[in-house]
């Protein structure tokens, strides 16, 4: 099938561009509003985009009914910071609801009954219960025109300037026991998944040999050529 996407020709019964852009990685973001209260929200519309140093970004839309910014990216603005907490099956019930709390005058935090844990670097907490956590400066914003006002969203990126790794997901081998973790990743419509099974890909025995001969090196696998 093909259809255009501004005009949602496809014909299903859902929109199904989400669905073709899966798993996607919860942003589950804590902020600080002006009077100290701590906002929590996750984002599936997040992910790493650099790295040495770090960034990442988070994509918020309006909130309904009056389409104000939603808070973590004002907040985030406003106060030059964020904090990035990984979102875990074990937790999946809390990152539900904490995306369910509309009243600024709620903190997230405590309504779905986590705990906050000081930073290191900025005042924004992070959630005591993640097992890995990343403290972010404020970098910029990008503002995305959508087809309404309710789908304007805004790209906040933010330079990662200190990691937290619970020990305990730490395996002898030095490397982050992700299938342990089980990470939490959004899908299409209202459908999640977690990780739980790793897999690596080795390259092919030639593939060296094919590099050397193109005058490319190992990365170009990666990094597109």
């Amino acid at each position: 099938m093909f259809y255009e996407s501004e005009l949602n020709n496809h014909g299903l019964p859902y929109n199904p561009l989400k669905a073709c852009v899966v798993p996607r990685p919860i942003g589950w973001i804590t902020t600080l509003a002006d009077d100290g209260r701590v906002n929590l929200a996750p984002f599936s519309q997040f992910n790493i985009v650099g790295f040495d140093p770090g960034f990442v970004m988070f994509s918020a839309n309006r909130h309904p009914p009056d389409w104000r910014r939603k808070d973590s990216s004002d907040n985030a603005e406003r106060r030059g910071e964020f904090v990035y907490n990984m979102a875990t099956w074990d937790l999946r019930r809390q990152v539900t609801r904490s995306s369910q709390i509309y009243d600024p005058a709620i903190s997230e935090l405590d309504a779905v009954g986590l705990t906050a844990a000081p930073s290191r670097l900025i005042k924004t907490p992070r959630v005591a219960e993640s097992p890995v956590a990343f403290e972010c400066r404020y970098y910029t914003t990008l503002c995305l025109p959508g087809d309404s006002i309710a789908n304007t969203h805004y790209l906040v990126v933010g330079k990662v300037i200190g990691v937290h790794i619970d020990d305990s997901v730490i395996m002898a081998d030095g490397k982050v026991d992700v299938a342990g973790i089980k990470p939490l990743a959004r899908l299409g419509y209202a459908d999640y998944t977690y990780v739980d099974k790793v897999l690596p890909i080795e390259l092919e025995d030639d593939w060296e040999g094919q590099e050397a001969a193109a005058g490319h090196n190992r990365y170009g696998l990666y990094g597109g050529r």
